[in-house]
């Protein structure tokens, strides 16, 4: 059905692109609402399902939509969101916030936090620019490259665990998203509702994307980077948006660099193991760009005496990412 949709020309595929993210979206907030709902009658803390339930599923849009360009065989569309979601929450989402109002950091995530997201970024540069030492011919994420960063994943998580563990008092007062009180039936339809909304908006977003690019006679790469990475960035997006609009900063910076680490060990790693993820023109750049955004964060807060990226931080981080996007257009 959707081929046949796409026929008609390329703004349908522009067309069904919103709608994809519209379905994704809006499936990733059903599922967080019903599975919160649920994990809160089997008693499980807010805490534990901020840090379960509610990660996961603001990087479910990156997720499903990197599932599906694998199953597809479009890989490059499946690297491209991840670098490009990456990038755009990093350099666009907390420029943007922090020229409303600085953001302060908190001390778990100058020293814990921001450093797994740059490990992160060099990882996958350093995956991308050198010859794999596991025998693949060419270069790119192979298997055991994604092996290596859910290992990595799952280190972050027990890190995280043990850490909010040992220090409760940190997750006290925090609202979590979902946990309002509702019936068990509706909480399993929210999930199953959700769940719908992120296959069907997936599918709609990366077989559109494909098709725009081969109308507009650009590479899946640079729609991945841009169009589609964005739209997989909303729920950041609007999260740092009302964080910043209430003065609570300290959130966004957490929910950026939370969802780039999610983005690089889970949901890379996890379609790399399904597929391996061979390199494309310009990979180096976008891997690097990713590595110095996480790079520059930590030198902001590392570099003051309040511990924030300030106003002219977050104007530095918007000025790099419109030199980087320059670039990458020129030099298609």
């Amino acid at each position: 059905m959707i081929e046949s949709l796409l026929t008609y020309g390329w703004w349908v595929a522009a067309i069904l692109i919103v709608l994809g993210f519209v379905a994704l979206v809006k499936g990733a907030d059903y599922l967080v609402d019903g599975a919160s709902a649920i994990a809160k009658r089997f008693g499980i803390s807010d805490l534990v399902i901020g840090l379960t339930v509610v990660a996961f599923g603001t990087s479910m849009p990156e997720f499903v939509v990197n599932m599906v360009s694998v199953a597809e065989g479009t890989t490059d569309l499946a690297i491209t969101n991840i670098l490009g979601s990456n990038i755009i929450n990093t350099f666009v989402i907390l420029g943007l916030t922090a020229l409303v109002y600085p953001i302060v950091s908190q001390k778990r995530s100058r020293d814990f936090d921001i450093p797994m997201s740059i490990i992160a970024g060099v990882l996958v540069f350093a995956f991308v620019a050198v010859n794999s030492p596991f025998g693949e011919e060419c270069k790119g994420i192979s298997r055991m490259g994604g092996i290596m960063l859910l290992v990595l994943f799952a280190y972050f998580l027990y890190n995280t665990f043990r850490h909010a563990k040992d220090h409760p008092d940190e997750g006290q007062g925090d609202e979590v998203q979902g946990t309002k009180e509702i019936s068990v039936r509706r909480a399993i339809c929210l999930v199953l509702g959700g769940l719908v909304g992120l296959v069907v908006g997936g599918e709609l977003i990366v077989k559109s994307a494909v098709d725009l690019a081969t109308r507009l006679g650009v590479s899946e790469a640079i729609i991945g980077l841009t169009i589609v990475a964005l739209g997989t960035s909303l729920p950041e997006l609007a999260t740092s948006v009302m964080a910043a609009a209430k003065k609570n900063c300290d959130i966004a910076l957490g929910n950026v660099v939370g969802s780039n680490i999610f983005n690089v060990f889970f949901v890379l790693g996890t379609s790399a193991v399904v597929r391996p993820l061979p390199a494309y023109d310009g990979i180096e750049v976008d891997a690097w760009a990713a590595a110095v955004g996480s790079m520059l964060v930590w030198l902001f807060v590392k570099t003051n005496h309040e511990r924030e990226i300030k106003r002219w931080g977050g104007a530095i981080l918007l000025l790099v990412y419109a030199g980087y996007l320059t670039y990458r257009l020129i030099n298609v």
